[in-house]
């Protein structure tokens, strides 16, 4: 029973690394494209890259075991809520903010 436990707890942590390396990269792609010229090529590569690396991850980490698949998922939504609330107050998501408060003086 311990022994499964720590399978499943490695296989959450496991996700969480898949969930940072996805979602980080998101928002180095929208960092990165937002002044180039070839803004669709970013987007294409990167999420082929992102998704082929996170799909890979999950079959490897997942061994065919449902409880293993849904713990990697799990920790995968776990690091996208973690990435979301650090990236909050990035100067990206709060460019519009002070975009708004020039015009008003």
């Amino acid at each position: 029973m311990m022994n499964n436990t720590f399978i499943l707890l490695l296989s959450a942590a496991g996700g969480c690394f898949l969930g940072v390396f996805y979602f980080a990269g998101l928002g180095w792609t929208l960092r990165k494209s937002i002044h180039s010229r070839w803004a669709a090529l970013w987007f294409s590569f990167s999420f082929l890259l992102r998704s082929s690396v996170c799909l890979f991850g999950i079959y490897w980490i997942g061994a065919n075991d449902f409880l293993r698949i849904l713990a990697c998922l799990v920790g995968f939504l776990v690091a996208r809520t973690i990435v979301m609330k650090l990236t909050a107050d990035s100067a990206f998501a709060c460019d519009s903010e002070t975009h708004e408060t020039k015009h008003a003086s």
